[in-house]
């Protein structure tokens, strides 16, 4: 056999566990947010407001940077709400820019609520636009419902990030928010829709253990 070849059959499967285990990271980083966000106490997320949640997004370590035109872009995961428990992890990527002065660099942990069927339907497409396709408004922060706004409670999504050690809603406006679906075939084996992840119709990874013991958590109370 030709040496280049072997050389070539001999790494192949390191790069393929290379590449499922930064998929893993994602998923074990989504769980390690969400735990430190929702145990942020009174300035963090609502617990009724994740209770109520149909859907949850976790996109560890949203990238910023730019100097007059500000962009960010990351991955995450998304799970929603189905009659046997949570759905199977859909891998999400959020790109977007925006214009305006805008110095340095850094990383934001973000968390999206889905708090109704018509965002969770909005999910269910290739790509869409933040508060253009969907509504989606900065959540309210701590355990008061006082922050709660007709507003809060119309918006399809809510929206919440970290940095730096500071936490608080956020504006995604103008920001995309599509599945990577060449990831999720990877994680599955297969070609598979958002659609199928999403209502359940895929059987978790075991990396998604420790996101699920996070969002048990918080047992859904409906609308």
């Amino acid at each position: 056999m030709n040496k280049a070849l072997l050389g070539l059959l001999m790494v192949a499967p390191l790069f393929a566990d290379r590449d499922m285990d930064e998929r893993n990271k994602w998923m074990s980083e989504s769980a390690v947010t969400l735990r430190e966000i929702t145990n942020a106490g009174d300035r963090g997320i609502p617990e009724h407001l994740i209770r109520r949640a149909e859907c949850v997004g976790v996109i560890p370590n949203l990238k910023r940077a730019g100097f007059i035109v500000g962009a960010k872009y990351g991955k995450g995961v998304l799970t929603c709400r189905t009659q046997g428990g949570w759905s199977a992890p859909a891998i999400m990527r959020i790109e977007g820019g925006s214009i305006g002065l805008q110095i340095g660099a850094g990383e934001t942990d973000v968390v999206l609520l889905v708090m109704n069927e018509s965002g969770k339907n909005r999910l269910m497409h290739d790509k869409f636009t933040v508060g253009g396709d969907a509504s989606v408004m900065a959540g309210p922060v701590g355990r008061s419902t006082q922050a709660e706004t007709d507003a809060t409670m119309r918006a399809e999504i809510l929206a919440y990030s970290r940095s730096r050690g500071l936490f608080g809603g956020v504006s995604l406006e103008g920001a995309t928010l599509r599945p990577d679906n060449d990831d999720d075939a990877k994680i599955y084996g297969r070609p598979v829709t958002v659609e199928e992840i999403l209502h359940g119709h895929v059987t978790p990874p075991p990396a998604a253990s420790g996101l699920y013991s996070e969002l048990n958590r918080f047992p859904y109370e409906g609308h």
